[in-house]
């Protein structure tokens, strides 16, 4: 299928590694320009060098942060007029809500509701304007079944979700889309620092976590980044224009719920 985004342009945030560099590959084996921000200098740039030669786009990295105003500015500034937005954060490591501090939270907000929030807040009405838009929000199953250990994701996250419901509505009579894409255990490291957090003296060890995870989903194993970026270019591409406000679960069916 040609998803006729040739010739666009994307601004991922998060988008060095894991989740986030499959969504960008994914864009970039399509014809779309992407603009990868990352905190990290060496490994964004060496994704984009990747990125640009396999696929002969214009890759171009942002060294910033979305939780400053710098680094959101910085990004903008790379990518003026962005066709695709890409919201994409790590969550904080696993823990108990009671040894959490109000600076915890905060942290976590900007991190997974408030960055994001301005980002789409700096970019939706030029791509209203210009007729074409499509925003996604990596989030996490998390948001559907909560887990307790990650309360601070739960809770950010959730925020943002419950934000974009009523946006999204707005939009989209204007040919612009914002959803929200929430998968479930990936191999990624992300996924690994999770279980590492998870670990406790004398319990169960990473190899006999990591296996009894992908062995309680009905898919007996843990999805692959390629798979979130070939869903998420779909959700990028013209033929998407018609989806909007949706979280949309990729988890192998660990989801027990009808609806």
């Amino acid at each position: 299928m040609d998803l006729g985004i040739a010739g666009r342009k994307a601004l991922l945030f998060g988008a060095s590694r894991g989740l986030g560099k499959s969504c960008a590959m994914m864009l970039a084996q399509e014809g779309v320009d992407v603009t990868i921000v990352s905190r990290t200098r060496d490994v964004v740039e060496r994704t984009c060098e990747e990125i640009a030669s396999a696929t002969g786009v214009t890759a171009t990295p942002v060294v910033g942060d979305i939780t400053s105003d710098a680094g959101r500015k910085a990004a903008l500034a790379a990518c003026p007029e962005p066709d695709i937005l890409l919201n994409n954060a790590d969550g904080p490591m696993p823990g108990d809500f009671r040894q959490w501090t109000r600076e915890d939270w905060l942290a976590a907000l900007d991190a997974m509701m408030l960055g994001p929030i301005e980002t789409i807040r700096m970019t939706v009405d030029g791509m209203m304007a210009r007729r074409f838009g499509r925003i996604v929000n990596m989030v996490s199953r998390s948001v559907k079944i909560p887990q307790a250990e990650l309360g601070l994701s739960n809770g950010a996250r959730s925020g943002l979700v419950g934000f974009v419901a009523g946006l999204a509505r707005q939009t989209v009579e204007h040919n612009v889309t914002i959803n929200n894409l929430l998968p479930g255990i990936f191999e990624t490291d992300a996924q690994r620092r999770h279980i590492t957090g998870m670990l406790e003296p004398g319990g169960k060890s990473f190899d006999e976590i990591w296996q009894a995870r992908a062995a309680a989903n009905p898919a007996r194993r843990y999805g692959r980044p390629a798979e979130v970026g070939a869903y998420f270019a779909f959700l990028c591409s013209e033929h998407a224009g018609f989806v909007t406000g949706q979280n949309l679960l990729i988890d192998g069916g660990s989801y027990p719920g009808t609806y």
